[in-house]
């Protein structure tokens, strides 16, 4: 590709304000791009972040303010316009058809008369750009198939293989493990060295500070600061955020914990692609304690988290609730016994997009009395329910009745939250809670999760995030393929010896 001017900016935003009923997304924010330069956007969720990268995508129009590459200002009514110029979007929530596979989903759009008919080129295509970046996904493999982790790739070797001069990443690193992000940054550097922009949308402070050139900080859908990594601290980053000082240190209590109240003993799942995804594993999780699972994405945290819950059928082996064995677990059979789940994908499988906030909340609790009698809702009971909870739980939202799709993703996650954790469960099954949220959304979700624990509730905390696991975590089991590789104290567990375990180097 040509070798841009570095000085000259390959993209300007200039006062751009987008409007929604009851909201202003977007007022008057400035953006802009240089070439072979990481330009990061921080900012909590729903401060504007997404909504000022799908004007530039052509997903939404601005109601003000213009857009110019390389200083021609332009209209970009669609993606189809973006990607024309140049621009490649990775979104937060995968925009990946599942029933198809990585290739055919990188060939849709691309036109030509044989259309998904003969995938070779593209597989081979795929194969080079794959390697060349050190994005390693199955071309054949069907989406449903994959992984969270593995899916975040497909989505970048689609932008990748279609040559985007400017990328936009939003929350990239959402999914990975601190290994996975060390080679996505070794990646997005090869690209910068290329001559691309990069504009990356993140809430890991450590990750902006480490990749970045430029940073602008959003709050409230305005520009809050404008800094550099050298002249930037954790911190004062949080601070240009929230609007607050943030506690990045989390103190635990220690407590003894007690009798276990989840079992589960040789447990083997198969996983969608027929071999067993989850292979002889046995645990327990006492109450008053957070036992963390840690491991590379796509190692069986996921079907381990669904076999519990009984959304994945058990080969072998079994799984024990509040000292009662579940034959075969079914969502209801374990919820009677006192288990609630936060899924790791609360879009698809946490919430109903088009249910309101109230239906969201209520979808486990609404069959008991006082929210039915005889029969019938008791909307008065389920109204002061759902505002109870939406207070507490900190959930920003217009009302109860808005449709939980209209909402943030850290303010979706809190949904979740609310619901699943004022269940009275005495035993939690929580996968990422919280993936892709920002650092005020996590801090609070942190908090609440230790409340849960000095109640007694006994915590399997799934998560890809180190950081997360470490801190929160009383004992961290280590998944590798589906097997326990090792487990280890908090007390005594480092980020090294973790970070071995999991890429299967036992002491």
């Amino acid at each position: 590709m040509n070798t841009p001017d570095p000085a000259v900016p390959m993209l300007e935003m200039r006062s751009i304000t987008k409007r929604f009923p009851g909201v202003l997304a977007n007022d008057r924010v400035d953006l802009s791009v240089l070439p072979g330069r990481v330009h990061t956007l921080l900012g909590e969720n729903g401060a504007g972040k997404s909504t000022l990268m799908k004007v530039l995508y052509g997903l939404y129009q601005p109601d003000e303010g213009s857009i110019h590459l390389d200083g021609e200002q332009i209209a970009i009514h669609s993606p189809t316009d973006a990607i024309n110029r140049g621009i490649g979007m990775i979104h937060q929530h995968f925009m990946l058809v599942p029933t198809l596979t990585v290739a055919e989903n990188v060939a849709l759009g691309l036109g030509g008369r044989r259309g998904l008919a003969d995938m070779r080129p593209v597989r081979r295509r795929l194969l080079e750009v794959s390697e060349q970046y050190g994005l390693s996904v199955d071309p054949d493999a069907y989406i449903w198939q994959l992984a969270v982790g593995e899916r975040q790739r497909a989505e970048i070797l689609k932008a990748l293989y279609r040559d985007a001069r400017l990328l936009v990443l939003d929350e990239p690193t959402a999914v990975l493990t601190p290994p996975e992000v060390d080679e996505l940054f070794t990646t997005l550097r090869q690209l910068t060295a290329d001559g691309r922009g990069l504009i990356f949308i993140s809430h890991k402070l450590h990750e902006v500070m480490d990749l970045s050139d430029e940073i602008t900080v959003l709050r409230d859908g305005r520009v809050s600061g404008r800094t550099r990594p050298s002249e930037a601290t954790r911190e004062s980053l949080a601070q240009m955020m929230v609007g607050r000082p943030v506690e990045f240190t989390r103190s635990v209590a220690v407590q003894e914990p007690g009798e276990a109240q989840l079992r589960i003993d040789g447990l083997t799942v198969t996983g969608d692609r027929g071999t067993s995804a989850v292979d002889d594993v046995t645990l327990e999780v006492r109450s008053g304690e957070i036992v963390g699972v840690a491991g590379v994405s796509g190692n069986g945290q996921r079907e381990l988290a669904e076999a519990i819950f009984g959304l994945r059928p058990v080969a072998a082996g079994t799984i024990s609730v509040g000292g009662a064995e579940v034959g075969e677990p079914s969502p209801k059979s374990v919820r009677e016994l006192g288990l609630a789940y936060v899924p790791e994908e609360r879009m698809r499988d946490g919430t109903v997009g088009e249910f309101t906030v109230a239906e969201n909340l209520m979808l486990v609790e609404y069959q008991y009395e006082p929210y039915t009698r005889r029969g019938l809702l008791n909307r008065a009971a389920i109204s002061a329910r759902c505002t109870d909870l939406v207070s507490g739980y900190n959930v920003k939202t217009p009302s109860i009745d808005t449709p939980t799709r209209h909402l943030s993703g850290g303010n979706i996650q809190k949904v979740v939250i609310a619901r699943e954790f004022s269940a009275d469960a005495d035993v939690l099954v929580v996968a990422q809670p919280t993936r892709g949220v920002d650092i005020g959304a996590a801090e609070y979700i942190h908090e609440r999760l230790l409340e849960q624990r000095a109640g007694g509730a006994a915590i399997l905390l799934i998560s890809e995030d180190l950081d997360e696991v470490m801190q929160l975590s009383d004992r961290i089991i280590v998944l590798l393929e589906g097997r326990v590789m090792g487990e280890v104290d908090r007390a005594d567990a480092t980020v090294n010896e973790v970070g071995l375990l999991m890429s299967g180097v036992t002491t």
